[in-house]
């Protein structure tokens, strides 16, 4: 694919979802029983909620409308834009149940698990989905001025959460990802901020309650 157009803040945010995703799937395995409480005093499931909302808002906000027109004509290509729609929409109905789920003691443990799985595979095919098919439209179709415009709204959802979200960011980045990110997202001056107090302040926070466990993954 060409990269006519940055597209490492995206990728990066894909990437971080999915780091994320790896962390409710074993909670799931481990915690099915008690997966309701585990998510309901994990910081690590909001962070992830609020990250997840501000990258589908942006991208329903100043992606897809532009992406849309400029797909006028191309029925087959126009399909696999509102693929995309429909996928966001179902994924915003599975953490809206859950989140509900939290409290609702009619949602029992299977169900919720159930919900739980089906955000972690739904989510995870979403992102491959996107990158395959309609990034790379993107990147064929949309002009710099318009990608821009979409960097903007996707930077404003951020700026009142930037003190966590750009740690949570770029978690596990290389230090390319994370030169590329924190010069798009946050000005040069206040990159010795992210250094010294952002992240070290990111570090001491345990997200989803593993420290000083052993890690259980899936068999």
């Amino acid at each position: 694919m060409s990269e006519r157009l940055d597209m490492t803040v995206t990728y990066a945010v894909h990437n971080a979802l999915r780091r994320e995703l790896g962390h409710v799937a074993r909670a799931v395995a481990v915690h099915r029983a008690g997966l309701r409480r585990v998510l309901r005093v994990s910081p690590g499931w909001g962070m992830f909620q609020s990250a997840m909302h501000a990258h589908q808002a942006a991208e329903d906000e100043a992606l897809w409308p532009p992406l849309r027109q400029a797909l006028v004509g191309r029925p087959f290509d126009l399909t696999r834009l509102e693929a995309i729609e429909a996928e966001h929409a179902a994924l915003v109905f599975l953490v809206g149940a859950l989140d509900d789920g939290l409290t609702d003691v009619h949602i029992g443990p299977d169900l919720f698990g159930e919900l739980a799985d089906g955000l972690v595979t739904g989510l995870d095919k979403h992102l491959d989905h996107e990158e395959e098919t309609v990034l790379p439209l993107v990147q064929a179709v949309l002009s710099q001025e318009q990608w821009d415009l979409f960097g903007r709204a996707h930077a404003r959802r951020i700026e009142p959460c930037a003190a966590r979200f750009l740690p949570w960011l770029l978690d596990g980045a290389d230090e390319r990802t994370v030169a590329s990110v924190l010069d798009q997202l946050l000005p040069k001056h206040a990159h010795h901020v992210y250094v010294r107090r952002w992240r070290p302040q990111y570090e001491a926070l345990d997200l989803w309650g593993t420290r000083d466990t052993v890690a259980v993954t899936r068999p």
